[in-house]
């Protein structure tokens, strides 16, 4: 059950949301658009779909949006994005690094190519996008629709402290986050640019459909959940949406894990 947004928290800022064609992301671009920030949709295959969210965005009356193609693991695909998404805009305000894909094996099998494609998009790509913008923030100054001159959230995961085998790849993506978010978050922080990160649990998206698109699949995840059920993408734009408002102005380098109680270790509830 949703419940509902806050109309106008975010009027006047202007976002950029990566990997939001689909699952967390797209939940996020609605919700700060449902909020009032204008969202840049970021996306790097399925043009339609990304342009369906915007449709669906312009529709609903709050902020504006637009689609912009980009693989964030490329510097020059990010520099462009950026450079397109101030173009329409004018400036940011924030930024959401979300984009993440999963390629899976163990480690006996897994491939270089399986492993650097993973620590480009989920790592590198939060790097080149943390970076770009820093760079804007500081270079247009403070804006009267914030009382921080900009703010970047990482989607990072509980994996950045739950070990996960048969994912090494994913699961070092997400602990590098954690240190890129608070190395970052304590660099910018003097200059008013809050950084933070939101650490999903389990959530109902097509990455990880396997896990919960049946009865027993679910039945086995939800052990895993204290709460008793497997999160929504909602979940996490409610709260990266709270995160980018100045009701969340004095947040700054914290790790927000929205997990259902995951990060509890259920297994030891009983003696473990």
């Amino acid at each position: 059950m949703n419940t509902p947004s806050s109309p106008g928290r975010l009027t006047g800022q202007n976002a950029l949301v990566t990997g939001a064609n689909s699952g967390i992301g797209e939940g996020i671009a609605r919700e700060l658009a449902a909020q009032g920030s204008n969202v840049v949709v970021n996306y790097v295959v399925q043009p339609d779909v990304a342009q369906k969210v915007c449709d669906d965005i312009n529709a609903a009356g709050g902020g504006k949006a637009t689609a912009i193609q980009a693989d964030v693991s490329k510097e020059d695909q990010v520099q462009a994005m950026f450079a397109e998404a101030i173009k329409q805009f004018g400036t940011l305000d924030i930024v959401c690094s979300n984009a993440g894909i999963q390629r899976d094996a163990k480690l006996v099998d897994m491939t270089l190519e399986q492993w650097n494609q993973v620590i480009g998009v989920n790592l590198t790509g939060a790097f080149l996008c943390a970076r770009e913008a820093a760079r804007e923030f500081t270079r247009r100054g403070m804006r009267d629709v914030s009382k921080a001159l900009g703010k970047i959230i990482f989607t990072s995961s509980v994996h950045q402290e739950i070990p996960w085998a048969g994912h090494c790849n994913y699961a070092t993506t997400k602990g590098g986050i954690m240190q890129l978010m608070e190395s970052i978050a304590q660099e910018l922080a003097p200059q008013k640019i809050r950084v933070n990160s939101v650490c999903p649990g389990a959530i109902e998206t097509a990455i990880n459909r396997k896990a919960w698109d049946t009865p027993q699949a679910a039945a086995a995840l939800e052990k895993l959940i204290p709460y008793g059920r497997i999160g929504v993408a909602a979940d996490i734009a409610r709260v990266t949406a709270w995160l980018a408002s100045d009701e969340a102005d004095y947040i700054v380098g914290t790790s927000i894990y929205v997990d259902g109680g995951m990060t509890l270790y259920p297994g030891f509830a009983t003696g473990g």
